[in-house]
């Protein structure tokens, strides 16, 4: 059990956590304002819908990197998290989910439960790949059914203005699979048909889509004016504060992403993003002709990021748990409530985060006396 300031669905209560096999049993205590104690803050543990690398790994390296990317993110609050690919040749693809899919069979010990693969790509527009290789084609059922039977693809990010996308957006909604509108060219309507055939989001708002003009409004225009979802990349490079806080304002379940490499969590340097060489320098990562490719940003990071332009903690708190959680239709995640797995982000009133439970157990504590970092599991 824990103590402390509990954000739950219905709001901040003071007093003790309870869990047993993993799963919450109890939330004892009363309403409370966590500005007005030193208490810890014990949020849900954070829930990451694209993650591509972490810890020097790539996932399109296949092997142990979704490992190695779940025990890195897990030491900064994430506690569920997607495998996200990238566009590719198809053998490569298939490799990274044959191997993604065996982690996600398999889990790593100490390390964010993997709730599946999120495939981005190679079902996006050739003229909006950003940091993506230019390995981009329209898709067919056959073959993202061919790729459904490799792994649990549980998101799929394609640009809807691609030609037999409709019919695709439709099947996949069947089948279960999220799909959200990303690296596009598309207009306007073609984005809110992208809505109309099953479409539940876009990825990285703002990046890698149509922009905003008040005659051609775009993509982002389609996502302001109707999404209900949407992810964005909060580091502070990607996206203006301004545009953050314009989107908040637009679409109700604005929910937060790292879009992390195989740099986050390492030091300044050369890393790979698929078979791209990129450099992480001044807190971004780029390609050499200065391209962001990705971030650095871990979730923890982007807690402080949203509370700093102003959202107030239990807000932006829902927007790295509960918020995901939901777009992907699993509710025994994101949120501290009974039954819910006891996944707890533990932080400080200063939002350092101090430990980290996912499943009940310990996998990450900080040494409030020390500020060193320490590993339950070893």
């Amino acid at each position: 059990m824990l103590y402390g300031n509990i954000l739950t669905p219905d709001g901040w209560r003071l007093g003790w956590l309870r869990w047993q096999a993993g799963r919450v049993t109890a939330i004892d205590g009363d309403a409370v304002d966590p500005t007005d104690n030193d208490h810890p803050r014990l949020l849900p543990g954070f829930v990451d819908l694209h993650v591509h690398g972490g810890g020097g790994a790539d996932a399109m390296e296949g092997g142990e990197a979704a490992a190695t990317l779940a025990r890195t993110h897990v030491r900064f609050g994430t506690t569920s998290l997607l495998v996200t690919t990238m566009t590719a040749p198809p053998a490569e693809i298939e490799r990274a989910l044959r191997d993604a899919a065996a982690w996600v069979a398999a889990p790593p010990e100490c390390a964010a439960r993997l709730l599946g693969v999120h495939l981005e790509g190679p079902y996006i527009n050739p003229g909006k790949l950003g940091a993506q290789p230019p390995h981009a084609r329209p898709g067919v059922i056959a073959e993202v059914e061919a790729l459904l039977a490799l792994a649990p693809i549980r998101l799929l990010t394609l640009a809807p203005e691609l030609s037999g996308h409709a019919e695709l957006i439709r099947h996949l909604d069947a089948r279960g699979v999220r799909v959200q509108m990303g690296h596009s060219l598309g207009s306007y309507e073609e984005g809110v048909a992208g809505l109309a055939h099953g479409a539940r989001g876009f990825t990285h708002l703002f990046n890698a889509m149509s922009g905003l003009h008040h005659r051609k409004p775009g993509m982002v225009g389609a996502a302001l004016a109707h999404a209900e979802y949407a992810e964005i990349i909060p580091d502070l490079l990607h996206v203006h504060p301004g545009a953050i806080r314009a989107a908040l304002r637009c679409i109700p379940r604005l929910y937060a992403v790292t879009d992390s490499t195989a740099a986050a969590g390492m030091p300044d340097g050369e890393y790979r993003l698929g078979t791209q060489h990129v450099t992480k320098c001044l807190g971004g990562v780029r390609l050499a002709d200065g391209t962001l490719a990705g971030s650095t940003l871990t979730m923890d990071q982007a807690l402080r990021n949203l509370v700093a332009i102003g959202l107030d903690l239990a807000d932006a708190a829902q927007r790295l748990s509960r918020f995901p959680a939901d777009f992907l239709g699993e509710h025994a995640i994101g949120r501290l409530e009974v039954g819910a797995h006891a996944d707890v982000a533990v932080m400080s009133a200063d939002l350092d985060l101090d430990a980290v439970y996912v499943g009940g157990e310990c996998v990450h504590r900080r040494d409030a006396a020390s500020t060193t970092e320490t590993d339950p599991c070893r």
